[in-house]
Order: C-alpha cells, then sequence, then structure tokens
C-alpha cells in the first residue's frame, strides 16, 4: 500500500474496497497491486498469489483477533472457486469463523455489501489480473 510514497503493508481501520483489477485493489484513498487480508483492524498486504498458497500464516492475523471479532471470512480464490481446505476450515471454525469461497470479484462486493450492514466480516482477496 502506499501512501505519501511510504509502503508499509498495513492500513488500520475497516474500509470498503473501491475497486479491483489488473492485480491491484484500490481501498481508502489508496492502492495496492497484489493480494489482501482485510479485517475490522485493517487492511494487510500477504504474499499469496494463488489460492492454493494460503495457510494459517497467511491467516494468523484472523486467529490473532479477538474471539467474535470476525464471524465470517470471505475467501476471494482469484477467478474462480476453489475449497477452503478441510484442515484449514476446521480451524477457523473452532475460532468461530465460519468461511465463504468464490471468486475475488464476488468476494469483494460482498464483503462491502456487509460491512456496510456492519457484520462482523473479513476477507482474504487474490489479486485478479
Amino acid at each position: 500500500m502506499t501512501q505519501g510514497g511510504k509502503y508499509d503493508g498495513f492500513l488500520p481501520g475497516a474500509h470498503l474496497i473501491e475497486a479491483i483489477g489488473q492485480g491491484a485493489f484500490a481501498f481508502g484513498g489508496m492502492s495496492h497491486v497484489g493480494s489482501l487480508l482485510v479485517l475490522p483492524d485493517g487492511v494487510r498486504a500477504i504474499t499469496a498469489t494463488r489460492f492454493s498458497e494460503v495457510d494459517e500464516a497467511t491467516l494468523a492475523p484472523v486467529f490473532a483477533l479477538p474471539p467474535g471479532e470476525v464471524d465470517l471470512l470471505l475467501f476471494g480464490c482469484g477467478p474462480s472457486l476453489h475449497p477452503v481446505p478441510a484442515g484449514l476450515r476446521q480451524k477457523l471454525l473452532e475460532r468461530g469463523v465460519r468461511c465463504d469461497p468464490m471468486s475475488t470479484g464476488n468476494a469483494a462486493q460482498t464483503y462491502n455489501i456487509l460491512l456496510g450492514e456492519k457484520r462482523r466480516v473479513g476477507a482474504l482477496l487474490i489479486a485478479v489480473a
């Protein structure tokens, strides 16, 4: 994420996803090339470029949140839907977090709607070209 020429990979606070495409996302008055983990406490850059690269380490910020902070984690899997691996899904469910995989475009749109409804939602968004 860039803001005033500074890059730190984290923007505090909940932000709507304003645009997606060409491997980038716009939110909070800035843009970021690459994938994101969007949570109530902020937007984080992640290194995953494909959904198959997402693991517990990628989701460590989700597991670090207080219980109940996120009830639903949307998985924007890229251009198409992929199942969330059973072990990862189970670990999230043990924390009270349901998973909903879908394409990245649909995940960003659904995230915005649910955030607007003040739901406790997060999203992992794999960048798409």
